[in-house]
């Protein structure tokens, strides 16, 4: 029987690997449920999308209010883990792709929180990942954030922040494998291996850059590792996930 998306988008619109994970990022999309936290003094300034605290340490596989992708063999070898004192996600990749995603739809005013901030620490590159070549296209951390439209397989606008082995900081570029994601490296190499570094992206102005145009508020956040492409080994921890203030 053919899933919703199927009955929007027919199933030979996804000609392969790529295409399948974008459509079962958007299957999982539609059923994850936002538990997010508002940090407030006066108005909003910080909206916390995930922190772990709630995390169980050393619970195993997709953490909880997060949903795993459908397609593939994902290990989902992810762990709560406790580093620099407090709780974090562990996530490791062999030979495979896992990605999560948690809906934010609702608790998001972009014009107030454009900032999104996040905290990640890469301890193995996939070796010869390369976003720019379709065969290489392996990263250690994925952050992605999705704006769904209908068809949501052929037009919603997803970016995607990526620590790459070897492209440069600053390559922005579509994805060679699924036309919906544009990539924007935001770390790259071993420079800052092994240790904690702190994002901050005004979502607001890539999203202008990228679109030409303003953007409504995000529906949804994914985190991804993968290291299939190039048969190797991806090791990483992610931090918290928050909107705030400029």
């Amino acid at each position: 029987m053919p899933t919703a998306l199927e009955k929007i988008v027919p199933s030979h619109a996804f000609g392969d690997q790529s295409s399948r994970f974008l459509k079962s990022l958007l299957f999982l999309l539609s059923f994850v449920i936002p538990l997010v936290r508002v940090v407030s003094s006066g108005a909003a300034d910080r909206v916390v999308i995930e922190d772990w605290a709630a995390g169980v340490l050393g619970a195993r596989g997709v953490p909880t209010d997060w949903t795993g992708q459908v397609w593939g063999q994902p290990r989902y070898d992810f762990t709560i883990v406790a580093d620099a004192e407090r709780k974090v996600l562990y996530l490791k990749s062999e030979n495979e792709s896992s990605t999560i995603s948690k809906k934010i739809a609702g608790w998001i005013n972009l014009q107030d929180t454009p900032v999104l901030e996040w905290q990640w620490k890469v301890m193995m590159l996939p070796a010869g990942g390369d976003t720019r070549k379709r065969e290489m296209m392996d990263q250690a951390a994925q952050l992605y954030v999705v704006w769904p439209r209908f068809p949501q397989a052929l037009r919603s606008r997803i970016i995607g922040y990526a620590w790459d082995t070897i492209a440069p900081v600053g390559t922005s570029l579509k994805s060679l494998k699924a036309s919906t994601v544009t990539y924007i490296i935001v770390r790259s190499g071993n420079v800052e291996l092994g240790l904690w570094v702190t994002e901050r992206r005004n979502l607001w102005e890539d999203y202008k850059l990228l679109f030409g145009e303003e953007p409504k508020d995000p529906g949804y956040i994914a985190l991804s590792i993968d290291s299939n492409d190039t048969q190797s080994s991806a090791e990483a921890l992610i931090g918290p996930i928050l909107f705030r203030t400029p």
